[in-house]
């Protein structure tokens, strides 16, 4: 059975230019710490694989440092930008959004059990935020504020730069750190425009290899770090680097950079055939706001009456791969919180159905994915009605 996978926002498929950088770093086996020939080789592919993801986020390589993964850079920053904002004598107070990716809400909940107060700013029932609401959230002597720049589940971008431009009048002493890591590659920004301190970014988002990440930090607003042992990475994250890894990483950025024009201009095609197709099936619901103001490929639907985990098995079962929503909550019985939090019945919510598109994604693909969710909804909807004359 030929495959169609749409579930991008979770993982991406390695290009070939990334999976052939990875196989070369491995023979480059050397410590990049080290000062002999193996070290400086190695300290090459790095150099090189750092210079190709801070020109992709249009920001200085000696701003940029890798991290096992976009995860562990959004817990740096939001656990050690808010420590070291206390140390620099802010409040114990974190203002942030209800619908942050676990990696943001968990590092929030971790500062919770410290003593820290926690403020989550809602969005409204499309999933949208109100840029004013961070900043009115935010007290002068706030810690960190932190916010998604695209919502992984429903693809809702928000107006970062315009929210941190009221928080920074506001709030001076504030760390202010942006999860772009299912925007990047995706739609345009520069650390500096959004007005942040601190960027997560992500290789596997933008087909990449996975275990890599970076966090850019501002010159003279790095966060604490988690790790003691060692120099590397200026000393944000401690650690032999992982060279291949990186070299992946670097080669995916390139790609995407080259590219950036050409893919944003697919995904919207591709987009655009996934929710004129789905939203015309019956009781199709869009779960977040319209394309203008979402990600480009990104689609969250519900199907009125079906279940989104037997419909995920279902697309399955003939071909076509999606997801409940969040990779990182995937299986759990409950109804999304990001759904919940836009103020969705539960039952809308279990339903949900997220399809996200790719750089690799087809026009024909995505035809062919709705004509098989028409026929799967159909068969799926006939065998849960009752039979005539119960």
């Amino acid at each position: 059975m030929e495959r169609i996978y749409l579930d991008n926002n979770a993982t991406t498929p390695p290009i070939p230019a990334a999976a052939e950088a990875v196989a070369r770093a491995l023979g480059a086996w050397g410590n990049p710490s080290s000062p002999h020939a193996s070290g400086r080789r190695a300290r090459a592919l790095l150099s090189g694989a750092r210079e190709a993801v801070a020109a992709l986020l249009g920001a200085p390589p000696a701003e940029v440092f890798f991290t096992s993964g976009g995860t562990e850079a959004d817990n740096l920053a939001v656990a050690g930008g808010a420590r070291a904002a206390v140390a620099a004598g802010a409040a114990r107070r974190v203002v942030t959004t209800a619908v942050e990716h676990p990696a943001v809400e968990e590092a929030c909940a971790l500062l919770a059990e410290e003593g820290f107060e926690v403020v989550r700013v809602g969005v409204d029932g499309e999933g949208l935020l109100d840029p004013g609401a961070l900043a009115r959230a935010a007290a002068p002597d706030t810690a960190l504020v932190a916010c998604i720049l695209a919502q992984n589940e429903t693809g809702a971008v928000f107006p970062v730069a315009e929210a941190f431009a009221a928080v920074r009048s506001r709030a001076p002493l504030a760390r202010l750190h942006v999860d772009a890591v299912q925007a990047f590659g995706k739609v345009p920004f520069t650390p500096a425009g959004l007005g942040a301190d601190t960027v997560a970014v992500s290789a596997h988002k933008i087909h990449g290899p996975k275990g890599i990440g970076a966090l850019w930090c501002r010159a003279g607003r790095r966060p604490l770090p988690f790790a003691r042992g060692g120099s590397q990475e200026g000393g944000v994250r401690t650690g032999t680097e992982n060279v291949p890894g990186a070299a992946g990483f670097g080669a995916a950025a390139a790609a995407a950079l080259a590219e950036a024009a050409a893919r944003r201009e697919r995904l919207a095609r591709v987009g655009a055939i996934l929710e004129e197709g789905l939203l015309s099936l019956p009781g199709a619901r869009r779960n977040g706001p319209p394309a203008a103001s979402r990600l480009p490929g990104t689609l969250n639907v519900s199907f009125d009456g079906v279940r989104g985990d037997l419909l995920l098995l279902a697309l399955d079962d003939a071909g076509i791969e999606v997801s409940t929503g969040s990779a990182c909550a995937s299986g759990a019985a409950v109804p999304s919180r990001i759904l919940t939090a836009m103020g969705l019945p539960p039952e809308r919510a279990r339903g949900a159905v997220r399809f996200s598109a790719g750089a690799l994604t087809g026009e024909a693909e995505a035809a062919a994915a709705v004509a098989v969710a028409a026929s799967v909804l159909a068969r799926l909807r006939d065998s849960l009605s009752p039979p005539s004359g119960a």
